[in-house]
């Protein structure tokens, strides 16, 4: 029998493994896996559509925005781990920052750490699905992500933001090490460490530039594909180079994903009748590049604001990129309500 409440114990269950998944393999591999899966599924549903059929599965929203892969539950179980196995003393000290930051890590097979895990997974996905449920205009996955977070930081001890109001935009500290010995490390200032979250895409020039070029392409791979999460499975499957240990991998899914919304919004019909027949018949490619760019522009900088609030000055991962797609799904979601846009495509919407 198929489960239709997300409060069903059988998912909760599902959401629990699926953060103990996430604590084993390491939060950020967890989403690169999602980011696979939904490349794999938005071409299955296209393929699908191609031959004039119904996707059987949801592979994109079961899986990989669902209790096995979604970053509400794995990514989010992970970050919680590894701020508990930080808390417990339980990490190497091999890294850079805080070792509660230290997403690319795998957990491996400890109970209590695993345990952890399922249960930020589990906070998580009740947050989603509450978000969900009350058609918040935002997007409850990366809702999930920033909640969980907050509810790891407190329930472990941690500080919220970890600067006075008055620094929470300062990176002058990190800049000033930068210039001496490349930015390697952390930097003491007095009373908070400054940690930027990529400390090659934190200047607001760089991030602009990158911001303008992920929007144009996520919006014209909207356009010819009427997919608004190809693009940013692209993005996500490139994670797997900064897993990898690549250096200077850009960070682009909250550019590309409300790019390619955005983009999407613009045709007024139901998400689930886009096609990119329909989309191309409604627009055309220029408005729908600039859309894009304005979009993608809009995740970047939030990204940066985001990061310089809650990850840089505290002591553990709180995702800038999730954080950023709360803003923009919920300017998106607005726009749509008061009639700005057309369609709010998949962001939540009251009746």
């Amino acid at each position: 029998m198929a489960v239709s409440s997300p409060w069903a114990l059988e998912l909760l269950l599902a959401a629990f493994a699926g953060g103990v998944f996430g604590a084993a393999v390491g939060a950020l591999q967890s989403f690169a896996l999602a980011g696979l899966v939904v490349v794999v599924g938005e071409l299955y549903a296209m393929a699908v559509e191609t031959v004039g059929g119904t996707p059987v599965v949801d592979v994109t929203g079961s899986i990989a925005f669902g209790p096995v892969l979604g970053p509400h539950v794995a990514f989010a179980g992970g970050a919680g781990a590894v701020a508990y196995a930080a808390r417990k003393g339980y990490l190497d000290g091999d890294f850079d920052y805080h070792g509660a930051k230290n997403v690319t890590t795998g957990l491996g097979s400890r109970p209590d750490v695993l345990a952890v895990g399922g249960a930020f997974g589990v906070v998580g996905h009740l947050v989603a699905a509450g978000s969900g449920a009350l058609a918040v205009p935002v997007d409850p996955v990366a809702l999930g992500v920033v909640g969980s977070a907050l509810a790891h930081r407190l329930a472990l001890g941690y500080s919220v933001v970890g600067a006075r109001p008055g620094r929470l935009l300062d990176m002058s500290q990190f800049e000033a090490r930068a210039a001496t010995d490349g930015g390697v490390g952390a930097v003491e200032n007095g009373d908070h460490t400054v940690e930027p979250w990529l400390p090659y895409q934190y200047r607001w020039g760089h991030v602009a530039a990158l911001g303008v070029a992920m929007g144009a392409l996520g919006g014209y791979v909207a356009y010819v594909t009427a997919s608004p999460f190809l693009a940013f499975g692209i993005s996500v499957v490139a994670l797997a180079f900064l897993c990898a240990g690549v250096a200077d991998i850009p960070v682009t899914h909250h550019m590309t994903l409300p790019a390619s919304t955005a983009a999407l919004g613009l045709v007024d019909a139901p998400a689930a009748e886009l096609t990119p027949t329909l989309v191309q018949k409604s627009l055309a490619l220029g408005p729908v590049v600039l859309v894009g760019v304005v979009f993608g522009l809009v995740g970047a900088l939030a990204g940066e604001v985001l990061q310089r609030v809650f990850y840089a000055h505290a002591e553990t991962h709180l995702d800038p990129p999730a954080a950023s797609i709360v803003v923009t799904s919920l300017l998106l979601g607005v726009l749509s309500i008061v009639g700005v846009f057309p369609s709010a495509v998949w962001v939540p919407t009251p009746v």
